[in-house]
């Protein structure tokens, strides 16, 4: 008996990662060396595919020993002391940085600089030390304080002005509620100002998953383990149904007993391309009939 799967149709890349992506494979085709600085997606698999074809994945210190190579920038953006370090070091870049980054970052170091004279605390709901994070704070001369939940608020002063930011992968509903919980420990006249700046391709998939999660007897998550997204969207399926599994690869399927005369959904993160959630069927396919 075949078993009854579906891969769900809005899962996979949002556009940012199709931009970076494409970018790397046309750069890969013209069949010179080209560097990426840090994991162009938080997917392993992805990642292993691109350096295949020539890829070489390189963090900040390894720039800093480059000159006169390509470097391309991934979707999450960087700080204005990568630009520099390029300039300096003759170094080409292909900025891939996504176009809602690039507009945070901007709202960011505005904000910054016209706070600066009153002393405005800028801060980031966001997880430490996440690329798209350590580019924000860069505008902000890393000055900026970052906020991963609730438990951190005290590094907040109450009685100082007060404008908050996301990041674009944030939680909406998370971000919402840092912004109840900030305005009922805000001290009397003090001015306290947020922006939702989450991607709407990014919040849009939690509806999406809602539906997609109570539709299948079992949910078959699928996303690299260093993704942001994927975290929030697999916790979020679970939480609909218990019966969600979270694997980075095909292979991880053998460790999971399934009752295949049950329905099952494959989804997954925006770091998660089509190819691997149609491994993941194969794989399930494959596991059915022993």
């Amino acid at each position: 008996m075949t078993p009854n799967i579906e891969i769900d149709k809005k899962s996979g890349f949002c556009f940012g990662v199709v931009k970076a992506i494409t970018k790397a494979e046309e750069e890969l085709a013209k069949g010179e060396t080209l560097y990426c600085l840090g994991d162009i997606v938080h997917n392993g698999e992805e990642v292993s595919r691109l350096e295949k074809m020539g890829m070489i994945t390189i963090n900040h210190e390894q720039m800093a020993k480059l000159h006169n190579v390509k470097v391309l920038l991934r979707a999450h953006g960087e700080p204005p002391s990568t630009y520099e370090l390029a300039k300096a070091n003759n170094i080409t870049l292909i900025d891939a940085s996504c176009p809602v980054v690039l507009k945070l970052q901007s709202r960011i170091k505005t904000a910054y600089v016209a706070g600066v004279e009153e002393d405005t605390q800028i801060v980031i709901y966001g997880h430490h030390g996440h690329a798209e994070v350590n580019g924000l704070v860069g505008q902000t001369e890393g000055k900026a304080i970052v906020i991963e939940d609730e438990s951190e608020l005290d590094k907040v002063d109450f009685n100082k002005k007060i404008r908050l930011f996301s990041q674009t992968t944030k939680s909406l509903d998370g971000f919402n509620h840092l912004v109840e919980t900030v305005k009922e420990r805000t001290a009397d006249k003090v001015n306290f100002e947020y922006s939702d700046t989450i991607c709407r391709q990014v919040a849009n998939r939690i509806p999406n998953i809602t539906t997609f999660a109570h539709e299948n007897d079992i949910v078959i998550f699928v996303s690299g383990k260093k993704s942001s997204n994927g975290r929030v969207l697999y916790e979020h399926a679970k939480s609909i149904n218990p019966n969600t599994y979270l694997v980075s690869e095909a292979n991880e399927l053998e460790n999971i007993q399934f009752d295949f005369s049950k329905k099952i959904g494959i989804c997954g993160a925006t770091s998660t391309p089509r190819w691997q959630m149609e491994q993941v069927e194969a794989k399930l396919i494959e596991l059915s009939k022993h």
